[in-house]
């Protein structure tokens, strides 16, 4: 990783770690993000009794720790593996991956100018780093609000060759919203019903619904939209207007959302 955190980590952060060495009753990790030294005493290796180590930890794995205490002035960083959960661990791995895209784009954008790599990152970073401790963020921020790179005071060339990859490798965030309808009627005009209700429901913005046939009066609806309020927003419009056409028509109409796994 180019990212590089100035001072000590603060207690309670969760950090990226590499275990250095392991052993009997501890182990010994570098903190990536701040380039320092840090130590996992056996007892927070893992909940229970621990027989051997070993089974728990290996040299060279990357792993997420909680920082419990910091001794700045020996230069101690006592940290917890077992004070981790999944949540946190995916969270912080999620975070990882983003910012070494970012870093990844940095590289790239410093090879087509011809540009140390470090200095060129420490020259986007600066201003990033000050702000969100990591860089990803900002770039997120061109996709999705239009943020003007020119605050980073770089030169006009390194500013667009850099703001041409955010925007050709960071898309826009987006938010799925799954569910099934179901729409029964023994009426004569019963296809026709079906028909117009499921068009309504697209016409709430065809651009971001679908439905497809499931079988047995059954269909599945996706949505995906830039944020789940606008994402509501627009089911909520198509799903009204379908219920309300569906009941006048003397129409059963039902929609059960799918959880995503």
């Amino acid at each position: 990783m180019l990212l590089n955190k100035q001072g000590y980590p603060e207690e309670g952060e969760l950090v990226l770690c590499k275990i250095n060495k392991v052993s009997y009753n501890a182990v010994f990790v570098n903190v990536d993000e701040y380039r320092k030294p840090g130590m996992i005493h056996i007892s927070e290796v893992s909940p229970g009794r621990i027989r051997n180590i070993n089974d728990f930890v290996k040299v060279g794995k990357a792993v997420v720790c909680k920082v419990l205490r910091v001794n700045t002035e020996r230069g101690h960083i006592d940290l917890s593996l077992r004070r981790v959960n999944d949540n946190q661990k995916r969270k912080k791995m999620d975070t990882i991956k983003q910012e070494l895209k970012a870093e990844k784009i940095i590289e790239d954008s410093a090879k087509l100018l011809k540009l140390d790599v470090q200095k060129f990152y420490y020259a986007v970073a600066k201003i990033p780093m000050q702000e969100d401790k990591c860089v990803y963020p900002s770039f997120e921020a061109v996709i999705e609000e239009d943020y003007d790179l020119s605050v980073l005071g770089l030169e006009k060339k390194q500013t667009e060759t850099i703001e041409k990859l955010i925007r050709e490798r960071i898309k826009p965030k987006q938010v799925e919203i799954v569910g099934d309808i179901s729409i029964k009627t023994y009426e004569a005009n019963g296809v026709d019903v079906v028909r117009k209700a499921l068009v309504m429901i697209e016409d709430a913005d065809r651009e971001k619904i679908s439905i497809k046939y499931l079988g047995a009066s059954k269909f599945r609806l996706m949505l995906v939209a830039h944020d789940y309020q606008e994402a509501e927003g627009i089911l909520k419009k198509g799903l009204d207007a379908a219920k309300k056409f569906c009941e006048k028509n003397k129409a059963e109409f039902s929609f059960v959302r799918v959880d995503k796994k």
